[in-house]
């Protein structure tokens, strides 16, 4: 539904979108009111992991004040201002830990105290990018959009899978006064492939199994391929058994696509299905990320955009691979938000001038955005 004015506080219906709408409330400091949330559902009002992405946002903050009415239906968020400092947060098993982290990455930069936070939970599962995919592909575009070459860090401490999880990773980020405008519309050519083939609690011969699967994929595309595998343990292995593959390609212009699969046991808590199976699926999600050929990995692309939106008073022009559902919305809510509307032009080929249709050139004028907790140098 689309955002109605009350007040000067925005409004909105439905669960749809929720991460986003908080963080983008938490920047702009104007209150949310989010209604009508899973009314329709046997299980109406907000999910665990919802009240404890909440809970991370009020931790990260000072002086945010949340409303829920006895269902759990209706939500109302005054966001308070970003503080940051060294935080520890358990985070639901409903969801991985990258669905946190992600919030906790675009917030980082604009606190008043440099982020170091220990967030405890699933470390990889179908429904969000995992921490391996974030280390690589996203924080990469976090350095490039804000952070340049100061100290940024994704720690893996433990490995946790579904259900019990038990893992840990321990993020770092500074905080920066303004962010940079960047003009980044060549993705280049795939120069080498790595991987990370983990097993938690199960044979390491399981790892070995999906880096040759993995691997009989990717030969057909690029020589230079290595793929470590990661056999947990013990204190290291997390609570539960699980096995999962992420492959990243870099190019020659420092662009990463990332491709990556988990057993379902690290999902939905059932048998496991063949390791060669999930090698060939994080292979061939690997080669569609390339395909799509943007210049961000396409789980990134919400991150890219409000990095764009929020920098300094110039254009920024980054080319992206076709516009995710979440990406789409993204670009409506920012315009709520903070009033950034994007330009989106289809890409055209260099050599013959014609349009090709899997990629999009957004463009945007930043707001100049700056973070009043750090002094001028």
């Amino acid at each position: 539904m689309p955002a109605q004015k009350k007040s000067n506080v925005l409004s909105y219906e439905g669960c749809n979108y929720l991460k986003y709408r908080l963080l983008l409330s938490t920047l702009s400091g104007k209150p949310v009111r989010i209604e009508d949330i899973r009314t329709n559902h046997d299980d109406p009002g907000l999910k665990e992991y919802e009240v404890s992405l909440i809970r991370l946002l009020d931790r990260l903050t000072n002086g945010t004040r949340v409303e829920l009415n006895e269902t759990g239906t209706s939500l109302f968020y005054s966001p308070g201002l970003l503080v940051g400092g060294e935080l520890e947060h358990e985070c639901s098993l409903q969801r991985g830990i990258g669905y946190y982290l992600e919030a906790v990455m675009a917030l980082a930069p604009f606190c008043k105290k440099p982020v170091e936070i220990k967030l405890r939970g699933i470390t990889n599962n179908s429904l969000d990018p995992s921490v391996d995919r974030i280390k690589t592909a996203g924080l990469s575009v976090l350095k490039r959009f804000v952070i340049g070459e100061q100290d940024v860090e994704l720690v893996i401490k433990k490995r946790g899978a579904a259900p019990l999880g038990g893992g840990e990773v321990l993020f770092k980020c500074p905080i920066k006064q303004s962010l940079k405008t960047v003009q980044f519309q060549n993705s280049g050519m795939v120069k080498r492939i790595r991987g990370l083939a983990c097993s938690i609690r199960v044979s390491p011969a399981i790892a070995n199994r999906m880096v040759e699967s993995a691997k009989g994929v990717l030969l057909n595309f690029l020589p230079d391929i290595y793929i470590h595998t990661d056999h947990c343990r013990g204190g290291t292995g997390g609570k539960s058994p699980g096995f999962g593959i992420t492959i990243t390609a870099e190019t020659t212009n420092g662009v990463f696509f990332s491709g990556e699969a988990c057993s379902p046991l690290m999902t939905t808590g059932s048998l496991p299905c063949v390791p060669e199976d999930i090698g060939t699926e994080a292979a061939h999600k690997l080669l569609d990320e390339i395909y799509r050929n943007g210049c961000v990995d396409s789980p990134f692309q919400s991150m890219t955009a409000l990095f764009m939106a929020l920098g300094k008073k110039d254009v920024s022009k980054v080319l992206v691979g076709p516009l995710t559902p979440t990406m789409i919305q993204f670009l409506r809510d920012l315009k709520d938000f903070f009033g950034v509307v994007f330009k989106l032009e289809p890409a055209k080929d260099e050599e013959d001038d014609e349009i090709t249709l899997e990629q999009v050139l957004l463009t945007c004028v930043g707001i100049g955005y700056t973070n009043l907790s750090k002094k001028h140098l």
